[in-house]
């Protein structure tokens, strides 16, 4: 888990996709943080993509770096704790311009059941479980 988080913050730019009914939504994303050995991202409740990860949780999201590309599937879980919150806005100073970890909006979610899968055209895929 701690490479698949390297490779997402070293990537800068990841691209999450959910469901909306029937139709796929990719968007960018830049956030990936460990906190109490779990995966999570962040996002705010008043955007669409938080009402998609709550009506269908499962997500992938894809990151690409020097030739070589990250996908990660799972399943996404809110963690509703301030600690939670103010752990990811420690870790990016910049949303806190943004965001406040008890400003009802911020949203973190953690990854269950994730597959992340390490490619490139050059080596065989390496799969990682978290």
């Amino acid at each position: 888990m701690e490479r698949v988080c390297q490779f997402l913050k070293e990537a800068q730019t990841y691209y999450l996709a959910t469901m909306d009914g029937d139709q796929p939504r990719v968007r960018p994303f830049g956030t990936a943080h460990i906190f109490e050995d779990k995966l999570y991202i962040q996002t705010g409740k008043i955007k669409e993509v938080s009402k998609q990860i709550l009506s269908n949780p499962k997500v992938e999201i894809c990151a690409f770096k020097n030739g070589e590309w990250l996908r990660v599937a799972g399943t996404l879980a809110e963690d509703d704790r301030l600690a939670a919150r103010q752990s990811m806005l420690d870790a990016y100073p910049s949303l806190q311009n943004m965001y406040s970890a008890d400003d009802g909006n911020t949203q973190v979610f953690y990854f269950k059941n994730a597959t992340a899968t390490f490619s490139s055209f050059t080596h065989e895929p390496e799969v990682v479980k978290f």
